[in-house]
């Protein structure tokens, strides 16, 4: 339902039809006019997470709303009977429940099989399918012919030098991923530029492709006194480690600094290391391991496994969204790039699980083809 995340994927995907509503208010006839009435082969999607995500407070919640859009992943593979049905969350879903008790998960899971569905799920490690990031989700999968192997197998790992390793490729780390992007200080960059260095790791040869032109390398405007800050800091430590005079202002507080520290804030990056989870709001998550600055949109997409040629569409970062929502201006709650790059699947995982499922599915033909 969000004009820039559909910009974003229009832009991407030339003559893909995207409906840019609220699914709630899409009538299962319109889904179905949407295919023209044909089965697609895959239904895939990632219902809102953030109630079922540890950083949440209210992780779990059965009386958020984002909790209960489940049911319209169900409703739409009720509809179009997809060969396959897909679906991406967080793993604390698994621990998530209903007002009556019941475990999420086992809704969906049993859903599904009502539907016709045999269905797995398995909390898989991005990092093991060579992205430069740690980060876990869990994936359902359901199939009408049954798989054998439902989740692919690691063709990577952070682990050296292991005897149950020793047959994977070695994960790229976070410089792996970034170190060939102009270096920027706050403010600098640009949506499109050049290239000013050449690519030196496989993994950047990889994202970059043929691509002739950097967008979305812009980095945030910050302080003199927050540079200072982050300049002080060394890889691992955040700004709860920083000297006091550089610790962050209370809000609203006419100069007096701030008594709490959030760990989890502007932290430096190591860069021989994957990096941390890439949320929506890692603009201020993260600081970049040798530029006094926060990571740029497309740092977050490298590390995220997009190619150079994948555009985000919106604006760089907007305003908070509960101040918008407090004031009204509802037309203004838009998913800036930062948000689109942190809430999606990286697309080098996408692929692992994509062609597993498409290898079974082509043994599966053959097999049916020759009984």
């Amino acid at each position: 339902m969000d004009k820039w995340a559909a910009d974003t994927f229009s832009f991407n995907h030339p003559g893909t039809k995207v409906l840019t509503r609220d699914i709630q208010m899409i009538s299962d006839a319109e889904i179905t006019d949407a295919f023209g009435g044909a089965s697609p082969d895959i239904v895939l999607g990632g219902p809102p997470c953030q109630g079922y995500s540890i950083c949440c407070k209210n992780a779990g919640d059965p009386t958020d709303p984002k909790n209960s859009l489940f049911t319209e992943f169900l409703r739409v593979a009720r509809i179009l009977s997809p060969e396959f049905v897909l679906m991406e969350n967080v793993p604390n879903i698994e621990r998530a429940r209903t007002h009556s008790g019941e475990l999420v998960i086992d809704i969906i899971k049993e859903e599904l099989r009502k539907l016709g569905y045999q269905v797995a799920h398995r909390v898989l490690e991005a990092t093991n399918y060579g992205v430069p990031q740690i980060r876990k989700r869990l994936f359902i999968i359901g199939s009408l012919q049954g798989l054998t192997d439902p989740f692919p197998e690691a063709t990577h790992s952070t682990k050296k030098d292991s005897l149950f390793t020793n047959r994977l490729k070695p994960c790229p780390t976070l410089w792996d991923s970034i170190s060939d992007l102009p270096p920027l200080k706050a403010g600098e960059g640009a949506e499109e530029q050049d290239y000013c260095l050449p690519p030196v790791s496989a993994y950047q040869k990889q994202l970059r492709k043929d691509c002739q032109r950097l967008c979305n390398h812009k980095a945030m405007n910050h302080t003199s006194r927050m540079v200072e800050r982050f300049a002080s800091m060394s890889w691992g430590q955040s700004v709860s480690d920083v000297a006091e005079h550089l610790r962050p202002f209370r809000r609203n507080g006419n100069g007096e600094l701030s008594g709490k520290a959030y760990d989890q804030n502007n932290r430096r990056m190591h860069p021989q290391k994957p990096c941390h989870t890439i949320p929506a709001s890692f603009y201020a998550n993260f600081v970049h391991p040798y530029q006094s600055r926060n990571f740029t949109p497309r740092e977050g997409a490298r590390i995220q496994s997009f190619p150079d040629q994948y555009v985000f569409k919106g604006k760089p970062t907007v305003i908070s969204q509960k101040l918008l929502s407090r004031e009204g201006r509802i037309e203004e709650k838009h998913l800036c790039q930062y948000a689109q790059i942190g809430n999606a699947v990286p697309p080098l995982m996408a692929q692992a699980i994509a062609e597993n499922l498409m290898r079974q599915h082509r043994r599966q033909f053959v097999y049916e083809s020759t009984r």
